[in-house]
């Protein structure tokens, strides 16, 4: 029972981290003036499926040691679709969570 509580634990600590991430690099792109943040808000939190696709290709090549292709193209494949699906995931939070703070932002705005 232990391991799913820590899997929980280390999923909020990635949402977080995404949602985080995300939102600051927002801000600091609206200090900028450059109020385009949609697309760069959900990259910047998908991001992180990047090093997922880069060490499951180091993975498959420095410790598996496939003896046929078609074992290494399949694992390519599916390691290919976990890290799309994480991308999505992961750039929907951020978008997301930058959403909500840049609602939170701007109605805080007085215009008087």
């Amino acid at each position: 029972y232990y391991l799913f509580g820590f899997m929980v634990l280390v999923l909020a600590m990635l949402l977080l981290t995404c949602a985080e991430i995300a939102v600051v690099m927002c801000y600091f792109q609206l200090c900028a003036e450059d109020y385009h943040w949609w697309w760069r808000a959900f990259f910047t939190g998908g991001c992180s499926s990047l090093y997922v696709m880069l060490y499951s290709v180091y993975y498959a090549f420095a410790k598996l040691k496939m003896a046929r292709t078609v074992a290494t193209i399949m694992y390519i494949c599916y390691m290919f679709l976990v890290s799309t699906t994480f991308f999505l995931i992961t750039g929907s939070i951020g978008f997301l969570a930058t959403f909500i703070f840049i609602r939170a932002i701007y109605a805080a705005i007085k215009v008087d």
